[in-house]
């Protein structure tokens, strides 16, 4: 596995992002372990990082003359294992590219070097009205630059 690099939030030579992200008391369950639904916002938090940190903000596809903005329309996440009050988690978030209006992720929290959960996400680029539209080319020629091709780095 690529040791992650030492920025909180950055890109690493592969192309994957990596942001940081510490377990407060208010992110468990009664048992103090991370409450499963956590792991989605850590994972939105990760990708959000990963789109501003390469110059893509929600905020500036909103103020364009054809605003956009993104949703997600599937989630496959594998719980390993549990994450408590006071662990450090490092969110690595892969962009794997795009299929029509289709924005496709992985994503995963570990703790040291530890997969504690992983996730596909598919995410689509909107009009405001809700209707899915191609993404904004500015922003997939962006993207294009940081897709991770393979997993196995």
């Amino acid at each position: 596995m690529t040791p992650a690099p030492s920025l909180p939030s950055a890109f690493d030579e592969y192309g994957q992002h990596w942001t940081d992200i510490r377990v407060y008391y208010e992110d468990t369950d009664f048992t103090g372990m991370v409450y499963h639904a956590n792991y989605l916002r850590f994972f939105e938090r990760g990708r959000s990082n990963h789109l501003r940190d390469a110059g893509i903000s929600h905020t500036s596809l909103l103020e364009r003359p054809d605003p956009a903005a993104f949703t997600v329309t599937r989630v496959e996440i594998d719980f390993r294992k549990p994450a408590g009050v006071d662990d450090l988690l490092r969110i690595r978030t892969r962009y794997l590219g795009t299929k029509g209006a289709r924005i496709l992720f992985s994503q995963a929290a570990l703790r040291d070097e530890e997969i504690l959960a992983s996730a596909n996400i598919t995410a689509v680029q909107i009009h405001l009205d809700g209707r899915p539209r191609r993404p904004v080319r500015e922003a997939a020629e962006i993207l294009e630059t940081y897709i991770v091709r393979s997993e196995d780095n």
